[in-house]
């Protein structure tokens, strides 16, 4: 049973975590134990008097919560640019799910003049794999600080079966040759497929490419669809319903990536489409993943900055020297309207404010609902959900708000992420997983990330431990790096 105490006799092990409060993933109440782990894992979970360890931790007063997995990232290439990764690490992210939105760095050929969301940060590219083998390579020999679970991007194989020639439906040749790149990628460890149909280099996908490749999934046990949808503002409803039926005819799981009603004329919306989200979980595995802020973070795009209040470029290629200013403020300094400010900005990125808060709160509510950073990292004033996501859902919206339990939220950053990406192993306080774990002091757990100072570490993450290494000590960053590439099964 989950969180037991192994039957056999515990006499001694590596780590003895004592009195902690414990929110084993599961959403189940909470309980004093102690926890021990072997290697890299859990090997008891209970009142463990008279066990040997080689260090000890007293938690009297803290939490403690399987690793927090990051079910939304752009970290593909961050994990081996920045492998230290501080921005998951110091937020007590110890697992990322990559390759998001239809961009994945393998199977990837880099290709000139690429349209977005490939310029979605800087380093995409500029280094890609063509085989997840190739990938997992890499991420062996770097050895980042968090583990990773790599989905397969449409567009990244629109890309390179198509070449920069995206504005188009692929022929059935090219369709074939997809899938058969898939079909590779997901037996060299892929978690899924991901798609990014709002996006020029995926917009002109027809329905019936994306519905033939989600049918590969399923030849391959613990994978999944995930999908930025082909409109989250006035579009949005016709965009979910689209979605929902690529995964019923592939019959496949499916996530709906930052699920979001954008824009003020749709505020409100999450209504109508959480009531078709449950309507489809009657029939089929549907889940979702959101973050945790009412503005989100892109490419710059004309047909983006309809929809907000404001944004902020956070980059510009052309004009690096406007970093962190607003577009009105750009515009109106060059003497030219929003969109030919954008369009002279471009390629570039940008935050935009274009959510409710009821609608946030309303998805963040929802029992399917997981907690994904979407941050892209590389960028030199990012949004703050890059630092601060996971620690505000815990003290802004848990704490502070009340929205959900404290073991309901850290359900929805563990073992529920846990169980729709296929991680067996990971996800709970349990004897037998893997020992990827979280301190925290629920009553200060709180972000310090905002839109001025972006780059900011949590308050109140004690201890970081990823395969049973400790990655943050007492607040610190160790700088140890125990990262693993997670395939499709226990590792």
């Amino acid at each position: 049973m989950p969180g037991s105490t192994r039957k056999t006799t515990l006499e001694e092990c590596d780590l003895l975590i004592r009195n902690a409060s414990v929110f084993d993933g599961t959403g189940g109440s909470i309980r004093n134990a102690d926890v021990a782990v072997s290697g890299d894992e859990i090997v008891g979970v209970g009142p463990l008097d008279g066990i040997r360890a080689q260090a000890e931790i007293d938690s009297t007063g803290l939490c403690l919560a399987p690793g927090f997995i990051d079910a939304h990232t752009h970290d593909d290439w961050a994990l081996l640019r920045t492998p230290d990764m501080p921005f998951k690490v110091t937020q007590g992210v110890t697992t990322v799910v990559a390759g998001n939105c239809g961009i994945s760095a393998a199977p990837f050929r880099v290709q000139e003049d690429l349209p977005d969301p490939f310029n979605v940060t800087p380093d995409v590219q500029s280094i890609s794999f063509e085989t997840v083998t190739e990938y997992r390579r890499a991420i062996k020999d770097e050895a980042p600080a968090v583990n990773v679970r790599l989905l397969a991007g449409h567009s990244s194989l629109r890309a390179t079966v198509m070449g920069p020639d995206l504005e188009r439906a692929a022929t059935s040749a090219e369709i074939n040759r997809m899938a058969e790149l898939l079909d590779k990628a997901l037996s060299e460890g892929a978690a899924g497929l991901s798609s990014g149909l709002d996006y020029p280099a995926a917009m002109a996908a027809p329905r019936e490419e994306v519905v033939t490749l989600a049918r590969v999934l399923r030849h391959h046990p613990n994978t999944v669809y995930t999908t930025h949808v082909r409109g989250e503002g006035d579009g949005v409803i016709e965009a979910i319903k689209e979605a929902l039926s690529t995964g019923q005819r592939a019959d496949v799981p499916l996530i709906l990536s930052h699920h979001k009603c954008a824009g003020s004329r749709n505020f409100g919306k999450s209504k109508t489409t959480l009531a078709m989200i449950d309507a489809a979980r009657a029939k089929a595995e549907v889940a979702m993943d959101v973050y945790p802020y009412t503005a989100s973070s892109s490419a710059l795009m004309e047909r983006f900055i309809d929809a907000a209040k404001d944004v902020i470029v956070i980059w510009s290629a052309p004009h690096p020297e406007v970093g962190g200013r607003m577009l009105d403020d750009i515009a109106a300094e060059w003497g030219v309207s929003r969109e030919e400010a954008c369009t002279k900005l471009k390629p570039a990125g940008a935050i935009y404010f274009d959510m409710d808060e009821e609608d946030v709160q309303r998805i963040l509510q929802h029992p399917a609902s997981m907690i994904g950073s979407d941050g892209l990292p590389g960028t030199e004033k990012p949004h703050p959900r890059l630092w601060g996501t996971f620690p505000r859902v815990l003290g802004h919206y848990t704490r502070d708000l009340k929205l959900f339990s404290l073991a309901q939220a850290v359900h929805k950053m563990t073992g529920l992420t846990a169980a729709k990406f296929g991680l067996t192993d990971r996800g709970e306080v349990a004897v037998g997983k893997k020992a990827d774990l979280v301190l925290f002091d629920a009553e200060t757990i709180s972000d310090v990330a905002d839109f001025d100072a972006p780059e900011q570490p949590a308050k109140g993450i004690h201890y970081v431990f990823v395969n049973g290494r400790v990655t943050l000590s007492q607040g610190h960053q160790t700088h140890t790096r125990a990262g693993r590439f997670l395939n499709n099964h226990k590792q």
